[in-house]
């Protein structure tokens, strides 16, 4: 398959190690054939100790081509990633990567809506820096740039500190105001959802912000409309649901355990829908991202 022809090993310098609130870190590693290469649904499987042989995914949330890193958000969930959070700048820990299919956007859908849910979130950040790339570049035969949305839920505290958004989007209600730091430097709207009260944050489902944007979308702003989401099973069901009721177009990136991550185990696979048929299929190298259609009824 064309997009396992590239994956590398590295034995990556951590640049930075930050802890952000929720035993959530963000990950800074110097790993340049990954930075190279790397795409927003990408991941890596990363050693986290020497003396846990068991690799585990991570997301890549950015990326330098230039200058050679990839940055990682991580949330502390058992011994493999506990012990990582222990690791300091100045060490280096065996990459594994830039594995798996990652999103893709199209020129007959300038207007994507990034969802990202938790630790689904990194994947949307990439995809957000991917469309600031492209817009601030001359590509050939492009007339017009992205104009990109992002919305974010948690039930954690963000691992950013959110900020009252200067870019205004009319169809959602004022007081949700909180917006993630990075799109406002890049100029990019986004809003902030969680059920546990955060200032300026939707109270509610991310996906309950989504569909007020959708509903009030004219026919032509609708049409121009493609999602990609990265989150919880739930969150990604709700949003193959959200892209049928709109009749819009949806790449999911799935959130799978996974063993050897280079489709070896097959112990991450998933049952989708082919035209031949129903099939298995490993999120670790078929995926992780997939046209929502097919693994959503």
């Amino acid at each position: 398959m064309k997009h396992r022809a590239s994956i590398f090993v590295e034995e990556a310098a951590i640049l930075s190690h930050e802890a952000c609130p929720g035993e959530q870190y963000i990950l800074r590693l110097q790993a340049p054939r990954t930075a190279a290469r790397a795409r927003a649904g990408a991941f890596v499987h990363l050693q986290c100790d020497a003396l846990l042989p068991m690799r585990r995914p991570l997301s890549i949330m950015r990326a330098d081509a230039g200058a050679g890193w990839i940055e990682l958000l991580y949330r502390v969930v058992g011994a493999g990633t506990r012990r990582l959070a222990q690791r300091r700048p100045g060490e280096r820990l065996s990459v594994l990567g830039p594995i798996g299919r990652p999103f893709t956007l199209h020129d007959s859908h300038p207007r994507p809506l990034l969802i990202g849910g938790g630790v689904g979130i990194p994947p949307m950040i990439f995809l957000a820096q991917e469309i600031h790339q492209k817009n601030h570049r001359k590509l050939p035969g492009r007339t017009q740039p992205w104009h990109p949305l992002l919305l974010a839920g948690s039930e954690t505290p963000f691992p950013f500190k959110p900020r009252p958004s200067q870019i205004l989007i009319p169809s959602l209600p004022p007081e949700v105001i909180a917006a993630i730091p990075l799109m406002e430097d890049w100029g990019i709207p986004s809003r902030l959802a969680s059920g546990q009260g955060f200032p300026g944050c939707h109270d509610g489902y991310v996906t309950e912000l989504a569909r007020l944007w959708l509903a009030a979308l004219d026919e032509t702003a609708l049409a121009e409309v493609e999602i990609f989401a990265c989150g919880p099973h739930p969150m990604l069901a709700a949003c193959a649901r959200l892209a049928r009721e709109f009749g819009r177009p949806c790449q999911v990136s799935l959130e799978e355990f996974m063993a050897c991550a280079v489709g070896g185990c097959a112990g991450c696979t998933v049952a989708v829908r082919t035209p031949r048929g129903p099939a298995m299929q490993r999120v670790c190298v078929d995926g992780p991202v997939f046209d929502a259609e097919t693994v959503f009824r």
